[in-house]
């Protein structure tokens, strides 16, 4: 399974701005810039964001993976993540940190269980392991 997305940019990075689309069709032409990534803006992503609905997605689903697996499916999880970007030391930007915080509805389980099968599905999310993997790059100058 491949997942597909591509972003436009036009201008410098300062007073430019770009849109980014997904190949479900999801979203198409989610507007970009600098300022909301750094000031925040309304009614427009930053790559930060859509890492973070990443992130909270995707250990969702690997909890509720593991807790159905002990024999525990919950009833309801709920997921937030903050993703924070910002100067690093040296010069640049860099993504900081991912902070992810989970309620759990879950039948027959304490808290000291939930708490270890949400560390587990920590270790475990495909987004936490992305974090981590090396990188490719293919470009094309265009004329």
């Amino acid at each position: 399974m491949q997942s597909r997305a591509t972003a436009e940019w036009q201008g410098d990075l300062m007073s430019g701005q770009g849109k980014t689309s997904v190949a479900s069709g999801i979203f198409q032409g989610a507007g970009l810039s600098w300022k909301a990534r750094t000031e925040g803006v309304a009614r427009t992503t930053t790559p930060e964001e859509l890492l973070a609905a990443s992130h909270a997605s995707c250990f969702s689903m690997a909890l509720s993976h593991g807790l159905a697996q002990a024999g525990h499916p919950a009833k309801r999880l709920e997921t937030s993540c903050v993703v924070e970007f910002g100067p690093k030391a040296g010069g640049g930007f860099e993504v900081k940190s991912s902070a992810l915080e989970v309620k759990g509805w879950v039948p027959g389980l304490d808290a000291a269980e939930f708490e270890k099968a949400a560390e587990g599905a920590k270790g475990g999310c495909p987004i936490s392991a992305a974090l981590k993997i090396p990188i490719s790059l293919k470009a094309s100058l265009q004329q």
